[in-house]
């Protein structure tokens, strides 16, 4: 029997970092009934006697917080300075959630017919975690502290070119929290579908593409196992006549280019009022100019390589099939020629409803400008797609930002910043962008068993 096989590259040199074996489909299972066990102990302990991991755990990340941004980037290709603030990040919401832990998950006393009515948060179970490679640390701490907190397990299945940011969030659990509270797994999907339709997993979260979302929602919904889905989004970035240009432009850079355009809540689609387009374009194409590309060990680097070849190849894609419907390619456009996934900033300018710059995600540093007549036609371009994750409108009229922020298809919006997750603000889509709601109070009652109990005399 062949044993299947993980190899991770660095996308900078386009070197083999490491090779991991799958486990077996017995392996796995056997890992569920262990996190069904850890559950069964975890889950009698009192929320304070919980909170305590979580100070350990955020002291354990800063502790060898060089070591996990260094993995980071060179399985995935971030610059360093942002894997550092990835880390830091993780050990925050660590302390946030032990800050907030009472107040989130606190018994609710409701008025009904009887004596007394009280609605109280319980876990449910292992709950497996299906996350992607673009924050390979905080997709997974965002996912996974909440429902950990509230006194349920969880059982990681990471992306395979992050295969050792996983097994490294493993060895930091483990070192910090009761044995197999926290597990992470190395399969393939015949083990993902038995996880599900086994006995042990209650629950799924996904973070990931619309068509892995519709698979794994199905296997989980034939099984009757609640799921939360994150997918894909084509986030608008609204920039009004009357917004401020200059820190609009610098914030649509950021929100593109972070991550190197990898981020699920990126600004992808630009969209301009047509009486500022073109001072807009201007100090846009200035600020996208000032952007380093290069190593992403260096410190002073702003944008590193793609996380893999293919990634390099559907920017290419992009750029080709916006030029030969008509558009303009005002920065960038191509690969660098050097060894690594590099791919150079780009903004396009000239475009059109049928190019797929515009129509589709494009996961990486491409930014289309899309020229909006009206306020009104600015949301009309901004709802017509099939995705709902996030907005962001720029304007110095906050009451009118906020009146068009209601009439966004999107699960969260952001007036004069870019979309951005932070502890206490759910993050989630509509549509195509999937369902559920992740961090803040929302979130971590996602994966909770809400239970009334209701005393009559």
């Amino acid at each position: 029997m062949t044993i299947k096989t993980i190899k991770t590259i660095n996308p900078t040199t386009e070197k083999l970092i490491q090779e991991y074996k799958y486990m077996t489909t017995d392996e796995v299972l056997g890992i569920s009934k262990k996190s069904k066990k850890a559950f069964d102990l975890w889950k009698k302990l009192t929320l304070d006697e919980r909170k305590k991991y979580f100070l350990k755990l955020a002291q354990k990340l800063r502790d060898e917080k060089r070591y996990n941004a260094e993995l980071m980037t060179n399985e995935m290709g971030k610059p360093i300075k942002e894997s550092l603030a990835e880390v830091e990040k993780c050990a925050w919401f660590s302390e946030f959630l032990v800050e907030h832990a009472n107040s989130m998950l606190k018994q609710e006393n409701l008025v009904a017919d009887g004596k007394e009515h009280v609605v109280r948060f319980d876990p449910l179970g292992p709950i497996l975690i299906i996350m992607p490679w673009n924050f390979p640390f905080w997709q997974v701490f965002k996912v996974a502290l909440p429902p950990i907190l509230a006194g349920n397990t969880i059982i990681l299945k990471h992306a395979k070119n992050v295969t050792g940011s996983a097994l490294q969030i493993n060895k930091l659990f483990n070192e910090v929290f009761p044995e197999n509270v926290f597990r992470t797994i190395i399969s393939g999907h015949d083990s993902i579908s038995e996880l599900i339709s086994g006995d042990e997993v209650v629950a799924v979260s996904l973070t990931g593409s619309v068509s892995a979302g519709t698979k794994i929602a199905s296997q989980a919904g034939k099984n009757l196992k609640k799921t939360v889905m994150e997918l894909g989004g084509s986030d608008p970035l609204i920039v009004l006549s009357d917004a401020d240009i200059k820190k609009s432009a610098k914030g649509a850079v950021l929100g593109r280019m972070y991550n190197g355009g990898q981020v699920c809540i990126a600004s992808k689609r630009i969209i301009v009022h047509e009486d500022i387009v073109e001072q807009f374009t201007e100090e846009f194409v200035a600020e996208m100019k000032k952007l380093k590309i290069g190593n992403p060990m260096e410190e002073d680097t702003d944008v590193g390589p793609l996380a893999d070849e293919a990634a390099v190849k559907d920017m290419q894609n992009f750029v080709d099939n916006a030029k030969e419907n008509g558009a303009k390619i005002l920065v960038g456009g191509k690969k660098l020629e050097r060894d690594g996934f590099f791919f150079e900033p780009t903004i396009i300018s000239q475009t059109s409803k049928n190019m797929d710059a515009v129509c589709f995600e494009t996961f990486g540093p491409i930014a289309p400008i899309i020229v909006a007549k009206s306020d009104e036609d600015a949301i009309v371009i901004a709802n017509d797609s099939e995705f709902g994750l996030s907005a962001s409108i720029w304007t110095k009229n906050l009451e009118k930002g906020k009146a068009l922020a209601a009439k966004i298809d999107a699960g969260s919006i952001f007036i004069n910043s870019i979309s951005k997750t932070h502890p206490n603000i759910p993050v989630g889509g509509i549509k195509n962008s999937g369902y559920g709601r992740e961090l803040s109070k929302y979130g971590i009652l996602e994966f909770v068993n809400i239970k009334s109990v209701n005393v009559y005399d």
